[in-house]
């Protein structure tokens, strides 16, 4: 069961038999979801670490007004959604997680890891070491959204949005819609498709497809 995502972080340090083991005398399971099906709602009451085995997950949050944000997206198997719930005192999500497309999510019951047992198991401690790493990189991946949000135009967001995840060969590949970018954004789709029409307009980026591609870095750097 493990093969697909032994390189997960929070497996970081074990072999392949010892995560085996692990999930087993966890009890973890399995569970497909179908594209759009919610994996957990705003509201429920978190029971589960969950990771990503296969397909991809988005993470959203609605406003009072009904206006909906993309707070992340996932699609490399091995990472972990919705974990910071489960060692905060909240008793319910305040956000919501979804299926991108057809995915596989590994649950690992949360008694495992908080609830104390006579003979503490290794692969516990290890996991739970692991956990503070996950938390340290979830805050820089918070850090650098709180970033692209505060910047004052749609063009300054973009800019630094694609400055943050550009690859090596200046390009940015989006995994996700252009209506899901504009949630992420917290921008209007015709307003950011206007935009970065413009933007390739005026030299700065190519869009083809959902490939981003970097033109003028030092423009892009500039704004």
């Amino acid at each position: 069961m493990s093969g697909s995502y032994t390189q997960s972080p929070l497996f970081r340090g074990m072999t392949e038999e010892e995560i085996e083991l692990c999930l087993k005398e966890a009890k973890a399971d399995i569970v497909g979801f179908r594209k759009g099906e919610m994996i957990f709602n705003q509201g429920d009451t978190p029971r589960y670490i969950t990771m990503l085995v296969e397909g991809s997950v988005s993470i959203g949050n609605d406003s009072m007004s009904g206006k909906r944000s993309i707070l992340g997206m996932f699609s490399n198997p091995g990472e972990l959604f919705g974990e910071v719930f489960l060692f905060l005192n909240y008793n319910e999500y305040v956000n919501y997680a979804y299926a991108g497309s057809p995915s596989k999510i590994l649950e690992i019951p949360k008694e495992y890891l908080i609830k104390p047992g006579a003979n503490p198991s290794p692969f516990k401690s290890k996991m739970l070491s692991n956990m503070l790493t996950i938390f340290a990189e979830r805050t820089y991946y918070l850090n650098n959204r709180l970033q692209v949000l505060s910047c004052s135009t749609l063009r300054q967001k973009i800019a630094r949005f694609i400055l943050q995840n550009m690859n090596e060969r200046d390009r940015v590949t989006l995994k996700m819609s252009r209506e899901e970018f504009a949630d992420f954004l917290n921008a209007a789709r015709p307003s950011l498709s206007r935009e970065l029409m413009k933007m390739q307009d005026d030299g700065f980026i190519k869009v083809v497809r959902k490939d981003l591609i970097v033109k003028n870095l030092e423009g892009l750097k500039s704004i």
